[in-house]
């Protein structure tokens, strides 16, 4: 395969707003977003003992049902979109940007110049660190998720090696977060990369890291590790079933 084509499949698998053509993720991504909405009312929620018991029932039921299905085998981390089935689906399963994960807010993120991306998010009232904001811990992540996603634009993507942040201003919740990051400089197996947080014109925090080149066959192991973890958990659920 030539270089132009690795660098077009390269694009499309790291384009997170593309639909997924299967009903099947529209589907997961619905019932994602309304276990997002109950989480969100749930945390604030002074709702009534014996509401809460009817809910919890009925989700336990539920959490039951889902036990019958076979586990998915993810395609997160393919290296080639193309051979890997649906490519809407590759990052719904992140726990940042995932559209059918409920734990992600989620971020949405996107190209805009060769080494430079942008990015948006809203945190609820379950991501409260200090009183009306964001958890440090979750701005962190936030700044991983896009810094990852912008050392990918190199087209040779590595493993964050050392992530520092610089907390400057709580980050608010329920108010839109702009992030913005780019590469700054390559070094043999490294890529470096910034980043900075706003809501609105408050600089919340800025960040810098070191991405590292894996050794060959580090995502193989990784591969062969994820898969043998798969087998265990189905056997476990066999077993609690």
């Amino acid at each position: 395969m030539d270089e132009d084509k690795k660098r077009e499949l390269l694009e499309l698998y790291w384009d997170t707003s593309k639909a997924s053509l299967s009903e099947m993720w529209q589907q997961k991504r619905r019932l994602a977003r309304a276990m997002r909405l109950v989480i969100e009312r749930l945390v604030p929620s002074n709702a009534p003992e014996e509401e809460l018991r009817r809910a919890a029932d009925a989700l336990e039921q539920y959490a039951e049902r889902l036990k019958e299905h076979p586990r998915l085998k993810s395609a997160i981390g393919h290296a080639e979109s193309a051979t890997a089935g649906d490519v809407g689906a590759f990052f719904d399963q992140s726990p940042m940007i995932g559209l059918a994960n409920p734990l992600a807010p989620p971020i949405t993120v996107a190209k805009s110049g060769e080494r430079s991306a942008v990015a948006s998010v809203t945190f609820g009232s379950a991501y409260e660190g200090p009183p009306g904001s964001l958890h440090g811990g979750f701005v962190a992540a936030a700044f991983d998720e896009v810094l990852g996603f912008v050392q990918s634009l190199s087209h040779n993507p590595g493993f964050t090696g050392t992530l520092t942040v610089k907390y400057r201003s709580p980050a608010p919740l329920h108010t839109e977060l702009r992030l913005r990051a780019e590469i700054v400089r390559f070094e043999p197996r490294k890529i470096f990369a910034e980043a900075t947080m706003h809501a609105g014109d408050l600089l919340c925090a800025e960040a810098e890291a070191v991405f590292i080149a894996a050794r060959p066959g580090k995502i193989e192991d990784l591969r062969e590790a994820r898969a043998k973890l798969e087998e265990r958990l189905a056997k476990l659920e066999t077993q609690t079933g």
